[in-house]
């Protein structure tokens, strides 16, 4: 450790740190504008100027690093002239606009102006004034006369998107930051260049002059998409949500969130809420009370019980609902006697499952992700599947580690893939054999089934084979896989003999959760593809629509007698002859346990919209209704703490719960069908009805590909 006097006081830090991380670790703030923790140092701005004993000028502190006995005086006069003369500077063609700036009440510059500006200008002549740039649906350029060259947002781009989208053109009072060529800003990050910039520059365009940020209460929420599980900010006003921020957690998804965790807030204030319990009659929906339409779908329970036998009845669940949510439709279904209830909509192998009360999981702590040496990632679209998933292996490449992929086709990840196997999805199991048999060829040891071997294959294995932390990660189109149980064999095989640990990366928010909680069809229980191919009689799509949400679609539904809808949304209106208005994430209290199995809570941020209830709370009155035992719980909390004993808010489930293991068989045929993949911004219900996502360059790719 190196020891220096900071203002008087001793501080040790080490070797290599520059004079700002001294100065973090002992609580004193010192004024910046470019420096930022998980960026690159740029030393651009010269806020930051320190006086250093024995230096002859003011030195940035972003970018000196310290020395034994160093002393530096951050308050001094000298320091305090040369910040303030920086200031002086960075105000000469700053724009006299605060009042109408979007930024304004939360900008950095602005804060700073008011301790280290002037009372007056010196500048009399005239401002420089910096175009416009329409740049997508997602950030405002509209006032890059405000910029201050902090080139945050470029080394953004670079360093943690791992596209450089934006840049620095011309010099001296020229510069400017642009896109080149008139291109967009697409990258699925993108959004947290809003949040690093220290001025009304880039602007989020769906919340722009929306609100003031001192009118806004702010509440802690967990995204409800992909299986990070990232940690919001979510901000309010007049209970309707205005706007969706990180809240930092290392451990998670550090400072960033991707752009679907932040804008698609806008379909909780959509058109298409349904606000009211329908009921379809004559073919025509009514709008009815609640105590009609819970009334009307008991009875029409127990009339297919009756009829049918209570296997005519199953539950379709979206995994990206609530643990509190899908423990009480396991316990409604199981209460009448069926074990058909399932999460797994998109799958088609259902003999892929962990052990019963165990979960499929990621196989290591998230934040691990950072420090890989090797990983193959196999059936992914890592970086659109799972972008924070991505910017952390991104980090592990940068710092010299190797990633290989095994895919259909070659996707950009917008980081270096050292080997790629291409190979069609049906036969994939071939493929990983044959990288399985070159480790076998390396190793000495005989591997599992014989396939022939490639160069791309010989690679992975030698790449496998070297450094000391290394993961083979299982993507979406892997665990949706037909031949899925085989893909898990192979990979455990190929990681017990190269000391690798398998992980699936996990499609949605509550995978995991799912599986801890049984949302899964117990003995004699049909499957999502059973339900779905027509096994029911009665069926309740729990936050779901099967025409986007599966594998197999509405069709086999059309033979039930009675489809329940629960869904924020106005939703399967062809299929439904009932559909009961539940919150969405923003509007109840719930749990998601995320792909390294740590369980978040949260609570509701507004008031739920019209009739809308909480959806643990409507299938609890259903319960009632159908005389069901075990449905008196009076909170989320209640209900969480029966589902998952013993388990806290932030927690990790214990690693007995946790099971990659699979079985030994492994099917070489060629596979009988393509895995169903849900492309980034059409995961959800939310992110499908989120209108600026529907206008990205990523959704309208989609679109094109799909028609």
């Amino acid at each position: 450790m190196v020891e220096i006097e900071l203002d008087g006081q001793k501080v040790e830090v080490p070797p290599g740190s520059m004079i700002m991380h001294a100065a973090e670790k002992a609580g004193t703030y010192i004024p910046h504008f470019c420096y930022h923790k998980k960026l690159s140092i740029a030393a651009s701005c010269r806020m930051c100027l320190v006086e250093v004993e024995k230096a002859p000028k003011p030195m940035p502190a972003c970018a000196t690093p310290v020395t034994m006995g160093m002393i530096v005086r951050t308050k001094s006069d000298k320091a305090i002239k040369a910040q303030q003369s920086v200031m002086e500077f960075l105000l000469i063609n700053h724009p006299l606009d605060c009042p109408i700036c979007d930024q304004g009440g939360e900008c950095q510059l602005q804060d700073l102006a008011v301790g280290y500006g002037g009372g007056a200008s010196r500048y009399e002549e005239e401002k420089r004034v910096v175009f416009h740039k329409d740049v997508g649906p997602l950030i405002s350029m509209e006032e890059m006369s405000r910029c201050i060259h902090c080139t945050r947002c470029v080394r953004f781009g670079q360093e943690v998107a791992g596209v450089m989208e934006l840049g620095m053109s011309h010099r001296g009072e020229h510069a400017e930051i642009e896109t080149f060529v008139g291109q967009s800003v697409d990258s699925e990050l993108s959004g947290n260049m809003i949040d690093i910039c220290p001025v009304g520059a880039l602007t989020s365009k769906p919340f722009r002059y929306s609100a003031r940020t001192w009118e806004l209460s702010r509440r802690k929420s967990v995204s409800p998409h992909d299986s990070t599980g990232a940690n919001l900010i979510v901000q309010v006003k007049n209970h309707r949500v205005m706007r969706v921020v990180p809240l930092e957690n290392d451990a998670v998804n550090e400072c960033w969130i991707a752009d679907r965790d932040r804008f698609s807030y806008e379909a909780v204030n959509s058109e298409d809420r349904l606000t009211a319990p329908m009921l379809k009659q004559g073919g025509e929906w009514k709008t009815v009370d609640w105590q009609t339409a819970l009334e009307y779908v008991a009875n029409g329970l127990k009339q297919v019980k009756a009829d049918h036998g209570a296997g005519a009845i199953g539950v379709l669940a979206s995994p990206h609902s609530t643990v509190e949510e899908l423990a009480l439709a396991g316990a409604l279904v199981r209460g009448l006697g069926s074990e058909n209830i399932d999460t797994r909509l998109r799958h088609a192998d259902f003999f892929n499952a962990a052990s019963p009360n165990a979960a499929r999981w990621l196989g290591m702590p998230i934040a691990a992700l950072s420090g890989l040496q090797r990983v193959l990632v196999v059936g992914s679209n890592l970086r659109k599947d799972h972008p924070l998933f991505a910017q952390r292996i991104r980090q592990a490449a940068r710092k010299g580690g190797q990633v290989s992929a095994l895919n259909a086709q070659s996707q950009d990840w917008a980081m270096p893939v050292k080997n790629t196997v291409l190979a069609d999805s049906a036969n994939w199991v071939s493929a990983l054999a044959g990288i399985a048999n070159a480790v076998g060829a390396e190793t000495g040891v005989l591997a599992p089934v014989a396939a022939e071997v490639n160069d791309a294959a010989r690679a992975i294995a030698k790449s496998l084979l070297g450094g000391e932390h290394k993961a083979i990660l299982l993507g979406n189109a892997a665990a949706h896989h037909v031949q899925a149980s085989s893909l898990l064999s192979l990979a455990n095989w190929i990681a017990q003999q190269t000391g690798a640990v398998v992980g699936y990366l996990s499609e949605a928010a509550n995978t995991v959760g799912a599986q801890l909680v049984n949302a899964l069809p117990g003995q004699g229980g049909l499957n999502a593809g059973q339900m779905l191919g027509g096994g029911l009689k009665a069926a309740l799509l729990l936050n779901n629509e099967p025409a986007f949400d599966s594998a197999v679609g509405t069709q086999g539904l059309a033979n039930a007698g009675m489809v329940v809808t629960l869904s924020p949304f106005k939703a399967n209106l062809d299929i439904s002859d009932v559909l009961l208005p539940i919150a969405p994430f923003t509007e109840t209290s719930g749990s998601f346990v995320n792909a390294e199995g740590r369980l978040q809570s949260f609570h509701a941020v507004v008031r739920p919209l019209g009739d809308t209830r909480p959806a643990w709370k409507v299938l609890r009155v259903l319960g009632n209704l159908l005389g069901l035992p075990g449905f008196d719980a009076d909170s989320s909390q209640a209900v969480l703490a029966a589902a998952l004993p013993g388990l806290t808010a932030g927690s990790v489930v214990e690693a007995s719960r946790l099971s990659n293991a699979g079985a030994a068989f492994i099917d070489m045929n060629p596979a009988a069908s393509q895995p169903c993949v849900a492309s980034i911004y059409q995961l959800d219900s939310l992110v499908r009805r989120a209108s600026s996502l529907q206008l990205t360059a990523d959704a309208r790719a989609a679109e094109g590909a799909h028609a």
